[in-house]
């Protein structure tokens, strides 16, 4: 039986598309791989400037197909599903349709850890040999740096799973920024950073100015850099009422491992401890040494969720010395044991359920 014509996506336009290719050559073809769990938000914020910019120019820029693993709708994390265009199947042995692909966009969803199969593998390896550019939103890195893809690349990752990736995969180059690319291959924190990605990508087959006009559309004040932050640090909301307290905040951040004594962040920052302590009781409500823990097991609890790490491992990583004071702090910040953490599973819920 032959399988219906994919759908093919494009705004329409008040141009005729035979006339708009004349001028501008085919337009740029994407496949969007979804997988189940994927978070809607991270797919329509790539999809949807597409659209736009399609719209404000008046011209088929960008085309986009829906891809699955097998036929079936795709159900995202809020139980809501989507219909899929192609198969990878049909994406690895459609010659005719891998001639004109430019672009695949990986949009996974959780656990991650456990979507990669030797099929996917196959697939995305095979794809990358023939040169096509590979993106990948949110927690999609883990699957590339899982294929090897991403050895000695930059990339980045949704920053929940920033502490987990930095310890399971130690050859891809992690940044903590909205979106990376590196060559053929680009990596987003996903949520609304895929919308900055998408932005990009159209900045640079479109121009600046339609890239511009997508944003205004949007009602978005202007296009993103990659470098920027995903989430700024702990202290950025206290950068305009005391720098000092947002420097020690982010000094305290880039020392996890090997913590540093409240005497030398105070030094770092160039202020007295006493100075130091007054500015957490006066802004925060309680000491920095309180603060700087509270940071290091929030930064456990990630591992803890996102890592198969011994909890002694993870206990070193975070700058504690013993199993014991590890898991007595780690109880006084949550309530709970390290142990009894990576017991708890997350209980989704879908629509009619709750």
């Amino acid at each position: 039986m032959m399988n219906a014509p994919a759908r093919v996506h494009e705004a329409s336009s008040s141009v005729h598309p035979d006339a708009a290719l004349q001028v501008l050559g085919k337009p740029h073809d994407i496949a969007v791989l979804v997988l189940p769990g994927f978070s809607h938000l991270a797919l329509h914020a790539y999809i949807e400037p597409f659209r736009i910019a399609n719209t404000v120019s008046r011209l088929p820029l960008f085309r986009w197909r829906i891809a699955g693993i097998d036929a079936l709708a795709v159900v995202g994390a809020n139980g809501l599903s989507i219909p899929v265009d192609v198969t990878v199947e049909e994406l690895a042995t459609d010659g005719s349709y891998n001639c004109r692909l430019n672009q695949l966009v990986v949009v996974a969803g959780e656990p991650v850890e456990k979507q990669m199969t030797p099929h996917l593998n196959t697939f995305l390896r095979l794809l990358a040999r023939r040169g096509i550019s590979i993106s990948a939103v949110g927690t999609a890195t883990w699957l590339l740096a899982q294929t090897g893809l991403l050895a000695d690349t930059r990339c980045t990752i949704h920053w929940s799973r920033l502490a987990a990736f930095s310890e399971v995969f130690h050859k891809p180059r992690i940044r903590d920024s909205l979106f990376v690319k590196d060559g053929q291959y680009s990596t987003c924190a996903g949520e609304l950073a895929a919308f900055d990605l998408a932005v990009d990508l159209i900045a640079s087959q479109a121009g600046a100015y339609i890239a511009q006009e997508v944003c205004r559309h949007a009602t978005v004040e202007g296009q993103r850099s990659g470098s920027n932050r995903q989430t700024g640090p702990s202290g950025l909301a206290f950068a305009g009422v005391s720098d000092k307290l947002a420097m020690a905040m982010r000094i305290m951040e880039e020392n996890v491992e090997i913590p540093l004594s409240m005497g030398d962040v105070a030094h770092q920052v160039g202020i007295s401890r006493r100075q130091l302590e007054r500015l957490f009781a006066t802004h925060i409500g309680y000491p920095p040494a309180r603060h700087y823990l509270r940071i290091r097991i929030d930064h456990a609890k990630r591992l803890i969720e996102g890592t198969r790490m011994p909890i002694i491992d993870i206990a070193v990583a975070c700058g504690f010395m013993s199993a014991s004071h590890f898991a007595k702090c780690f109880r006084i910040i949550n309530g709970f044991s390290p142990q009894q953490c990576r017991t708890m599973v997350p209980v989704w819920v879908g629509p009619g359920l709750g």
